[in-house]
């Protein structure tokens, strides 16, 4: 099994597919299986990684470039939202990494944003300014920061 697996890993992984909905223990590639199964679980991950930096990014803009605000800002917002709360809903096991990837996926975002805005990376926070929860939240509109109204004592 393991020459098909290096060689033909189509023709393995069907075969593989067909031996398990057989119950044929004996026809599995064991070790090649759960390394495979243990990269499906890891792809979930760095999709959910991969979709914060684009959230964030996105929200970075929306919040330091009000100018440059558009609708197609707003839908890739909203478009990042729901794919990441579908996908979250598709494995709730993902949950327990959320705050992890979030703060990994910052400086990704942040790089990724400066380019985008022609700004050094130093404009922006070293850290997120909005936590997951409001980065995920339908109803959250950053304020850039001439927006924001001083708060008094």
């Amino acid at each position: 099994m393991s020459k098909t697996y290096e060689a033909d890993f189509y023709s393995w992984a069907v075969d593989q597919a067909d031996a398990a909905r057989r119950r044929s223990a004996n026809e599995l590639d064991w070790e090649n299986v759960a390394e495979e199964l243990e990269s499906l679980g890891k792809a979930q991950r760095a999709e959910l990684h991969s979709r914060f930096i684009i959230l964030l990014q996105h929200l970075l803009k929306w919040r330091f470039q009000p100018d440059h605000r558009s609708r197609s800002w707003r839908v890739s917002i909203d478009n990042t939202r729901r794919a990441l709360a579908k996908h979250l809903r598709e494995n709730p096991g993902l949950k327990q990494f959320l705050e992890a990837e979030f703060a990994d996926a910052y400086p990704d975002a942040r790089a990724n944003a400066a380019l985008e805005m022609a700004i050094e990376e130093d404009a922006l926070p070293d850290t997120s300014p909005f936590s997951s929860a409001e980065a995920l939240a339908a109803d959250f509109w950053p304020e850039s920061p001439a927006d924001t109204k001083p708060t008094g004592k």
